[in-house]
């Protein structure tokens, strides 16, 4: 077992007799995941009654069926994609305790800068755009950026005092998912000592399914109603639960690596289960089912029903798209080792850029299919500028969640950083870093 030497960043654990095992799939599956992403939150802009920060004056009602067949998953997937590049990673730390406890330590402090700096640099300077238009286009305010700003940031303002939150008119908006992968992680690191003895089992595929699925529909009836999706980190316990379920099947997929290759072989069954469940979930909003509002109410079989058929969509989906990125990803890309080492600005950036065209784009009145476009390379571009610049200053690659460039040593890869990952699949034969391999 590779061990680390003293002040060496943990994640720098590539090497192991030689060799540096690399999660081909995982880096792909996390491009087009923040792909899906970012295309889902344009749709966001033109969806029909769904609220958002800024709405088309030229509302799409046939994009709802479209967007529902992401929106049960897409963020699910970065949280398993998360917890699986996170667990592998954890399996090469020595299992001495307080050998564990030293290198936990490391990777807590990592992960505590990697994520919550960017965070908050998000919300002093990234978000507020979005909230100044969302608020001018809703008749909120009426003032300057400057004069919104200098509120914004004052955790004692008494301005629009209505609205505030524990922290004053602060708000992460889209970067809620920072914060919760940071909570995610610590539990994830703190529990892996026991969690790590599920590599003593032998899961089946059936039981394993049997088991997250009953899960998930039970964390459904108990918890969605009651607390509902709010991102505020503290009281959002239906997400809080649905998410760290899918953070520990992640690692239960690493460490049961066969488990990955059965989701290989029946991956278009998940496809088949997955397109099914879909059917049936827009087949019931389009009212195809006649009113069964009042089953969900007057029985409880049919909310358990109700409930395998919303997790099954979730799951499967998630399933299929393991095992086809496993089967067909799972091998070096270039546009992937490009694109996977700039996730995390593409994300923090990519929501503002969106709402500051559709608000500077939504009064000329072109075509929907021609502002859709503007808009699209508006956030591309300013994303992938974002990121070239970011990337050559070690101040901005802080801000932006990046790593201080590597010397002498290949990284492994987490969910947002550039490093590669291990895996069990596929090997790449370890070079000394150079500076032609950047």
């Amino acid at each position: 077992m590779t061990q680390l030497k003293k002040g060496s960043d943990l994640t720098e654990l590539a090497k192991s007799s030689g060799e540096v095992i690399r999660f081909h799939a995982l880096d792909a599956l996390r491009v087009i995941a923040f792909g899906v992403l970012i295309l889902y939150h344009i749709g966001m802009y033109y969806v029909l009654e769904w609220g958002w920060h800024i709405k088309s004056e030229q509302p799409q009602a046939w994009l709802q069926d479209v967007m529902i067949l992401t929106n049960q998953w897409r963020m699910s997937l970065l949280f398993l994609i998360s917890s699986m590049v996170l667990t592998a990673l954890l399996t090469r730390i020595e299992p001495q305790p307080l050998l564990f406890l030293k290198r936990a330590g490391v990777l807590i402090a990592q992960r505590t800068q990697r994520l919550l700096i960017p965070l908050l640099f998000g919300m002093f300077v990234i978000v507020a755009p979005q909230v100044y238009i969302e608020w001018t286009v809703d008749g909120v305010i009426d003032t300057t950026f400057t004069q919104f700003y200098l509120a914004y940031i004052n955790p004692d303002t008494q301005w629009l005092a209505e609205r505030h939150s524990d922290i004053g008119l602060l708000t992460w908006n889209h970067l809620w998912f920072l914060p919760y992968l940071w909570v995610y992680s610590i539990l994830l690191i703190l529990l892996f000592p026991v969690m790590a003895q599920l590599r003593k089992l032998q899961i089946g595929m059936i039981t394993f399914a049997f088991a997250s699925s009953t899960a998930m529909v039970a964390i459904w009836l108990m918890l969605r109603n009651t607390y509902p999706t709010t991102h505020d980190l503290l009281n959002d316990w239906y997400s809080h639960a649905k998410y760290f379920l899918v953070m520990i099947v992640g690692a239960v997929i690493i460490l049961q690596p066969k488990l990955w290759e059965a989701l290989e072989r029946t991956r278009y069954v998940s496809m088949l289960v997955a397109l099914c469940m879909y059917s049936l979930i827009i087949a019931d909003r389009h009212d195809m089912f006649g009113p069964v509002g009042d089953w969900m109410t007057e029985f409880l079989w049919f909310r358990v029903l109700v409930g395998y058929i919303v997790v099954l969509n979730h799951w499967a989906w998630l399933a299929a798209i393991l095992g086809f990125g496993k089967r067909y990803l799972n091998k070096p890309m270039a546009w992937v080792k490009y694109l996977n080492s700039g996730v995390l600005p593409y994300y923090m950036m990519h929501q503002t850029l969106i709402v500051v065209a559709a608000y500077a784009l939504h009064s000329i009145g072109f075509p929907v299919g021609i502002q859709f476009v503007l808009i699209l390379l508006v956030t591309l571009v300013g994303c992938a500028l974002t990121y070239e610049l970011a990337k050559r200053n070690l101040v901005t690659r802080i801000l932006f969640g990046l790593k201080a460039k590597p010397q002498g040593i290949t990284q492994i890869n987490d969910i947002m950083s550039q490093a590669p990952s291990t895996s069990v699949f596929t090997k790449t034969v370890f070079k000394p870093f150079t500076k032609a391999s950047q």
